[in-house]
């Protein structure tokens, strides 16, 4: 069956709809929240939460084809919030702190990309993490096409300008 079909039918109160679009979308959901979160027990707790606030307001959606961005949105809203509740912002040292070994490349784009506001990390994160189109972004987010565009130009030069900073500009 469609997806957009199954998201019509759990808007609608399938709950057995609703449960296949979970299953269809919960590898997403659960790489987002691993990104954000750094650990797999906050993870899968996230996943867990989402899952409980999507049901609640699955009646919400306007958009059957938005489905997926509408799940990530509420993903990304949790996790932002849980960093803000335990002032964990800096993923290099969640990143230490679970013992997790990566390449120093690797850090230091996670550094620049923390050094940005979280509306410009959610962006960077729809659109070079989960691949969402621009026009999408404008849709969830309310705003122009053009302001998401030079949102993520702006952000971009933000990272160049960290990373230059270090000497790594050309990764970027």
């Amino acid at each position: 069956m469609e997806e957009v079909e199954i998201a019509k039918r759990a808007i609608r109160g399938d709950d057995q709809a609703f449960l296949k679009v979970m299953q269809l979308y919960k590898d997403t959901l659960y790489r987002t929240a691993f990104a954000f979160l750094k650990n797999e027990h906050d993870a899968l707790e996230a996943m867990q939460e989402v899952t409980f606030r999507a049901y609640q307001k699955i009646h919400t959606v306007k958009e059957p084809s938005y489905m997926k961005t509408w799940l990530v949105r509420i993903m990304m809203n949790y996790c932002q919030d849980q960093l803000k509740k335990s002032k964990r912002y800096s993923s290099s040292e969640m990143l230490q702190e679970i013992g997790f070994r990566e390449d120093a490349i690797h850090l230091e784009i996670n550094e620049a990309i923390a050094s940005l506001s979280n509306v410009e990390q959610q962006l960077i994160f729809l659109k070079y993490f989960q691949n969402t189109k621009i026009k999408e972004i404008a849709e969830l987010e309310k705003i122009p096409e053009g302001t998401v565009k030079s949102r993520l130009h702006k952000a971009l030069k933000s990272l160049r300008n960290f990373l230059s900073e270090k000497g790594d500009v050309d990764r970027v």
